[in-house]
């Protein structure tokens, strides 16, 4: 053999050799302290996470009628539980199939750690383990199917709520998630999205658009004559509660998105979520403001949601004055949002399309205005939010109309009258409905739904 063969062969090994050496360099560098530390804050933020579901059932409740009270109870506490298990089942693998053309591909039914899954090898220098991995992504997965749940309360059929969030869970939320998380097409671009302003706020916010738009309104919400009746909710309290229960929840959603527990940027990123927060509800009142001189605090609330909202796409690569303004400028939308959906007579309860759709597209394309990376750019942020908003838009259109087509998908008028606790769950949440013919109170007459003879009802089905 030649000698210059032989130097060919030798580097062509040294050449093929290098990446694998390049990942062991960056697992040794971490610690055995560093590795356990980056594990446990990833565990600490899953549970943050968790914690929002909590959260979303406490706001959604709250700015519903207390009639419908154990029907929203019951689909935020059954969406962690769906979404979990088809996460685990089939999810996982679709987001992260490995090697893939871009835009679909599977690594198989279930979860089947790698050799070196409980190692620092696993996530090269983020160090934390492949179960502590899973369970982190599962809890996103489910975020995006609660959203959901709010734009089509009090009068959406819970068994068919169920069989849609669980094969949006199942396909659509993570097949989206692949193009950019799971490093596809979308990866290859260049398009950023740290914690999901699209990944998970947008995608989740175009299902509850299309969801409100073919369900139709609540019966009496809005008149013949283009009047918009109002319908209070049942507690404001625990709006209040819920809204600060995600808050709270946002500091693992965003901080776990560090995927370590690196000083430097766990800080910021935490800093830049805090402020945006802040502005976006100090955001909603002014805009608020030009259209009462009574604050409002639903606007509020939703201000603050709509701020995190907004700056989850590039909390870690904004600086905390550009995070301000984000969240101002979220806190603005929101409001006009929530008024231009009312006039083109989208009943949205909780405002869950202007929080997590119009805000997570607002943050999105906000990367490409403040991002500190040159490489963000504005364009491929737009192609970002193009792409999935088709996707998104077809899946979810065809599972309603499929479960419709199946199952029926909104409750009779005369059920979403009494109230959907009574018709679909036979119980109340509180003791004093059991004892009424209609779901109200007589104390709590603003909480009452208008009904007046000029009311457009929705067909029943």
């Amino acid at each position: 053999m030649s000698r210059n063969r032989i130097a060919g062969m030798v580097t062509g090994l040294l050449l093929a050799l290098t990446p694998a050496l390049a990942l062991a360099e960056d697992a040794a560098k971490i610690t055995p302290g560093e590795f356990a530390a980056n594990n446990v804050w990833m565990m600490v933020c899953t549970g943050l996470v968790f914690i929002m579901h909590l959260g979303f059932a406490a706001v959604e409740s709250g700015l519903s009628r207390s009639k419908n009270t154990v029907n929203i109870l019951f689909k935020n506490t059954a969406i962690p539980l769906i979404g979990l298990l088809t996460y685990f089942v089939i999810g996982f693998g679709l987001m992260y199939p490995g090697t893939f053309n871009g835009v679909l591909g599977f690594a198989g039914v279930g979860l089947s750690p790698p050799a070196n899954g409980m190692t620092p090898e696993y996530a090269a220098t983020h160090g934390y383990t492949y179960w502590t991995d899973f369970l982190f992504q599962g809890m996103f997965a489910a975020t995006c199917a609660t959203i959901i749940s709010g734009a089509v309360a009090e009068r959406i059929k819970v068994w068919s709520f169920l069989a849609f969030a669980t094969l949006f869970v199942a396909f659509v939320y993570p097949i989206a998630g692949s193009w950019k998380w799971g490093g596809g097409w979308l990866q290859e671009k260049g398009f950023y999205d740290f914690a999901g302003s699209t990944l998970v706020h947008s995608v989740g916010g175009w299902g509850a658009l299309v969801g409100a738009v073919i369900l139709g309104p609540r019966l009496g919400k809005y008149g013949k004559d283009g009047t918009v009746n109002p319908m209070p909710g049942s507690s404001m309290p625990m709006a209040v509660i819920g809204v600060f229960l995600l808050w709270l929840g946002w500091f693992g959603f965003n901080g776990g998105s560090v995927l370590s527990a690196d000083p430097a940027m766990t800080s910021i990123v935490l800093v830049t979520t805090c402020m945006a927060a802040a502005a976006g509800g100090v955001g909603a009142l002014v805009a608020y403001s030009f259209i009462s001189r009574k604050p409002d605090l639903s606007m509020m609330l939703n201000g603050i949601l709509a701020g995190l909202v907004g700056v989850t796409a590039g909390a870690d690569v904004v600086t905390p004055l550009s995070s301000i303004i984000i969240g101002a400028i979220a806190g603005g939308l929101v409001v006009g949002s929530v008024v231009l959906m009312d006039k083109i007579k989208i009943d949205d309860p909780v405002g869950a399309v202007s929080v997590h759709l119009v805000c997570g597209i607002w943050g999105t394309v906000a990367v490409g205005l403040f991002s500190t990376n040159p490489e963000h750019t504005l364009g491929t942020q737009l192609l970002g939010v193009v792409a999935y908003a088709g996707f998104t838009v077809v899946c979810s259109a065809a599972l309603f109309f499929a479960v419709k087509a199946v199952m029926g998908l909104r409750v009779s008028a005369e059920e979403e009258l009494e109230g959907l606790d009574a018709g679909e769950h036979a119980m109340h949440a509180y003791d004093f409905l059991s004892t009424m013919g209609h779901g109200q109170a007589p104390s709590l007459p603003s909480i009452a739904a208008p009904m007046t003879a000029s009311a457009d009802p929705a067909p029943a089905e």
